[in-house]
């Protein structure tokens, strides 16, 4: 296999029957590759975030570059002339973008005369949202993969390994493999009502009736809250796939772009990003605009997954405002969503990382995974400690917050 540039790829090793190489650029392989084996994974949800499309406008965009601290390669795994497994791994400069924080550990190598960068990730830059990561044919294939990827990240004499955001599928390989785990914590909304057989519920038939199932302080407070951006005059439009226009993506740009200068940053995703995207996978994005007297004030981008028929998940992203309104920021990125949701019979909206403040509007608690390795043995068995009280927090701290549920006794 020779690369586009005339060059041999990395040849890593070979293991039984596969050859595991590594890649540089997307261009070595081809989309139909890489969604075939993503179609493949056991996890059925299909968030667009692991999609090639999605991950080649990231780099080609300007967004996940050499330049930004996204250093791309791809571990491969092939039998024969068939491609068996793949991921995405990133040579990072910095953990901006990732949502599970490794700063005290990269200032402990620091403290002690030691390089934390560059280390490798295993993610979908800027995206707290779980899937698949190691995409395989199988798991003799994916066996192989985390085990090149563990020779590769010793060769290149890397600090660490992180693999952020995992399905169970991918946890347990890497469980089995010696890394560590480590829960975070997010929040999700289910489209179903409580069940007072302790089975699942029916999805909610509107919006009433799921403010009908929580109990009656958080009920009002969300009729409040709901009034207050009403009786200020405004109104929202909910746009999907090709009935966003590329005007109403420039004015959701000016919302994102406002809102990472409001708090000093520079924002992730270029305008070509987001470009590419309605370009590539209209279908996956959901643009709520607020509007008052005729214009438009705020917006939240809202991206859907691609089961088949409707959505089976929708993933708050991005939101910005160009005025004020008190409350605005809850309809925009919990209330229209939500709404939106029990309109057209989507499952489950996950709300991005972190927030407490999410429970008072029926997110509930929800435990992500990520894997890690490092290789200096002293840390790693100092994090290992670290993360098994950390697990021990994790858990009491999930436990309490279960014993805070927004919903009324059945």
């Amino acid at each position: 296999m020779e690369r586009a540039d005339g060059n041999k790829p990395q040849l890593l090793m070979a293991q039984n029957d596969y050859v595991i190489r590594v890649l540089e650029h997307w261009d070595e392989i081809t989309a139909a590759q890489w969604n075939g084996l993503l179609a493949a994974q056991a996890d059925r949800a299909a968030p667009p975030f692991m999609r090639f499309e999605y991950l080649y406008a990231l780099e080609r965009s300007g967004s996940a570059t050499d330049q930004t601290g996204w250093r791309l390669r791809l571990l491969t795994v092939w039998r024969g002339q068939d491609l068996s497994a793949v991921c995405a791994v990133y040579l990072k400069e910095h953990s901006y973008g990732e949502y599970v924080f490794d700063w005290a550990w990269a200032r402990a190598y620091q403290q002690h005369g030691l390089a934390y960068y560059p280390k490798a990730l295993v993610a979908c830059p800027f995206t707290p949202v779980s899937g698949a990561r190691l995409l395989a044919a199988d798991d003799g294939a994916r066996q192989a993969l985390l085990a090149g990827l563990l020779q590769w990240c010793k060769a290149e004499g890397l600090s660490s390994l992180h693999l952020l955001f995992l399905n169970g599928e991918d946890a347990a390989a890497c469980q089995a493999a010696g890394l560590m785990l480590r829960q975070t914590v997010q929040f999700h909304w289910e489209n179903r009502r409580p069940d007072r057989a302790g089975t699942d519920g029916q999805p909610y038939q509107d919006f009433d009736e799921f403010l009908s199932c929580l109990s009656q302080d958080k009920r009002k407070k969300i009729r409040q809250e709901r009034r207050k951006v009403s009786e200020a005059g405004v109104r929202f439009r909910c746009l999907r796939g090709a009935h966003i226009e590329k005007n109403d993506w420039d004015f959701f740009y000016r919302c994102y772009e406002r809102t990472y200068l409001e708090h000093g940053n520079a924002p992730y995703l270029s305008r070509d990003f987001f470009h590419r995207m309605a370009h590539d996978l209209p279908e996956s994005w959901l643009l709520c605009i607020a509007e008052r007297s005729g214009h438009p004030i705020a917006s939240s981008l809202i991206a859907l997954d691609a089961t088949p028929g409707a959505p089976g998940a929708a993933y708050g992203r991005y939101w910005g405002a160009l005025e004020r309104v008190d409350c605005l920021h809850f309809e925009a990125c919990y209330y229209q969503p939500l709404q939106w949701c029990i309109e057209h019979k989507v499952r489950r909206f996950e709300g991005g990382a972190q927030g407490e403040h999410k429970m008072a509007r029926a997110l509930m608690p929800t435990a992500t995974v990520s894997a890690h390795w490092l290789s200096h043995p002293d840390f790693a068995e100092a994090v290992k400690h670290f993360l098994q009280r950390e697990d021990h927090g994790m858990r009491d701290y999930l436990g309490a917050l279960s014993q805070r549920s927004p919903f009324r006794p059945l």
